[in-house]
């Protein structure tokens, strides 16, 4: 029978330490969410907002339209709410929240992804250049995370901002009704 020594144990801690650093660097690498866990864990197990900041400054409710579910191109329909306005405003963060995705897609050209309280996902899309976030940062109301534009599907139109709310439970829910009054 061998019997491990002192020095043994403490190399097979500093092994299983270092494979524990090791999956935790790699996870917060696939998913930078996790480089905040308890800010995370406060936003998924929070209520879900039912007001949030209109994510375009300068812009009051009265000048939103509310859009949602009216015809798009391919038989769509529209999954959100449109907010017009000159290239370059800022878009500000409707909510607190974790920024999961910043990048591009055919529909939304340069778009954001926030995590937020009740685990929805704000996703801000046409964008014409991005604030200085990166996934994995924290954000709060009123955070500048992007500039309008029209990118994406968007080429051609009047510069403007494409927000959408998302629940895992429901899908797309629409964000109209949801918009304050103010910003802070």
């Amino acid at each position: 029978m061998r019997r491990r020594t002192r020095s043994g144990r403490l190399g097979g801690c500093l092994v299983s330490l270092a494979l524990v650093a090791l999956v935790y660097l790699i996870s917060i690498t696939v998913f930078p969410a996790l480089r905040h866990p308890v800010f995370l864990a406060r936003l998924v197990t929070s209520s879900a907002p039912s007001e949030v900041t209109i994510p375009v400054a300068g812009v009051r409710k009265r000048q939103i339209p509310d859009t949602w579910g009216a015809a798009r191109s391919g038989g769509r329909a529209h999954k959100g709410v449109d907010i017009f306005a000159k290239r370059g405003t800022p878009v500000i963060s409707a909510t607190e929240g974790i920024v999961i995705r910043l990048g591009t897609n055919a529909l939304g050209g340069q778009v954001i992804n926030v995590l937020g309280p009740g685990r929805q996902v704000h996703y801000y899309a046409h964008l014409d250049n991005y604030g200085e976030f990166e996934a994995g940062d924290v954000v709060f109301a009123g955070d500048t995370i992007g500039y309008v534009g029209n990118t994406g599907n968007a080429r051609g139109t009047p510069p403007h901002l494409h927000y959408g709310i998302y629940e895992s439970e429901r899908g797309a829910i629409n964000p109209w009704p949801m918009l304050g009054s103010s910003q802070p």
